[in-house]
């Protein structure tokens, strides 16, 4: 997924008006873990770390300094090929929990899962934006891109981005945090988009560009909590 450059606003003047793309569709990610999973099968390469390795250390690096409790039951919303799970198990974390919607990309998981010899990680095929009931109650809630796929679906994206932020009030405990990582919104707009029943803890450092003069971010990362 490319960093969006400078995007036009919407009519409300508070977001950004994403154009649609293949990258928000369920058969773009269906065809690209059946192709990783192919790819897995012959050579064993468990495919790209989204955002890069430096993204799972930044996450796992807060969930340290914050004294996270390893029974902390964590979800991971879009889980791909389940790598950040396995880093997280690595780390000590026994209640594990990733969902995606691509079969796949379940599948291509729980491939590497048994790969690397764990059985704390809980994989389920499962649409984020419809959850099923017992999928509740989770302490820590990770995103790395996927609310940035929705936010590119040709089909009503600025609704999906709200049933986005009405499936995490269902999954995620009161109290409870949200860690997101996106290239392609910027906190402040992210802070716009989970204004409903959430409050920024702390915006995690990210690599740096100059690009015309000026300092950015080509990625956010930012620490929600839930509000009582």
């Amino acid at each position: 997924m490319s960093v969006a450059g400078e995007r036009p606003r919407d009519s409300s003047g508070l977001g950004p008006e994403f154009g649609p793309s293949a990258l928000g569709t369920k058969e773009h990610w269906d065809a690209a873990y059946e192709s990783e999973l192919q790819i897995f099968q012959e050579s064993g390469d468990a495919g790209e770390i989204w955002f890069g390795e430096e993204s799972m250390i930044r996450l796992i690096r807060w969930m340290e300094k914050q004294k996270i409790p390893l029974d902390s039951s964590v979800l991971d919303i879009g889980t791909g090929n389940g790598v950040l799970l396995v880093e997280l198990a690595k780390c000590g974390y026994t209640n594990l929990t990733g969902i995606d919607y691509s079969p796949s990309a379940i599948q291509l998981s729980q491939n590497i899962i048994e790969k690397e010899g764990l059985s704390n990680i809980k994989l389920q095929v499962k649409d984020f934006l419809t959850p099923s009931a017992e999928l509740s109650g989770f302490q820590i809630c990770i995103d790395k891109g996927t609310f940035d796929a929705i936010s590119l679906n040709p089909d009503n994206a600025a609704e999906k981005r709200k049933q986005y932020v009405k499936s995490l009030c269902t999954v995620l405990k009161m109290e409870g945090f949200f860690l997101i990582t996106s290239c392609n919104w910027t906190k402040e707009e992210l802070l716009n988009e989970f204004k409903e029943g959430f409050e920024i803890l702390e915006e995690l450092p990210t690599p740096k560009f100059c690009f015309g003069g000026r300092i950015g971010n080509s990625v956010t990362a930012l620490v929600f909590q839930r509000k009582k």
